[in-house]
């Protein structure tokens, strides 16, 4: 089905804090910039998010997840989302991350036998843990 001329004005839903979800115009939100303000939302839930990508880089080069190392790595967002990066490298024992902070997504990762060449672009800080 293909759907021409489609002007009707799209309405967004927003979740209050007490749960209720009303109606509110785009423009209304975050000064109607989208993507900010859904990259907002999701780092408000706390929770750390792993691309595709990254998943598939975790379970490529044997780099497991501890709850630790999980509990770790979300500290190091939550540091680099005060300072107000964007892009980040963070570095632990053994792997290194880049994750993108304010949607809280870790988009890919490296064990230390990857990270021989050690060029990181298209970040704006690094935390070593």
């Amino acid at each position: 089905m293909q759907i021409n001329n489609f002007n009707s004005d799209v309405r967004l839903l927003e979740i209050a804090n007490r749960g209720k979800i009303k109606n509110a115009n785009p423009a209304e939100i975050k000064g109607g910039n989208f993507k900010q303000a859904f990259s907002e939302e999701l780092g408000k839930t706390g929770a750390l998010n792993f691309s595709k990508h990254a998943s598939q880089r975790l379970f490529s080069r044997g780099i497991e997840m501890s709850e630790e190392r999980l509990a770790r790595l979300s500290e190091a967002v939550d540091k680099a989302a005060n300072k107000g990066s964007k892009e980040s490298l963070i570095l632990d024992d053994s792997a290194a991350y880049v994750v993108s902070v304010p949607s809280r997504t870790v988009i890919t990762a490296f064990d230390r036998s990857n990270l021989q060449e050690g060029i990181f672009t298209s970040i704006d800080s690094a935390i070593i843990l």
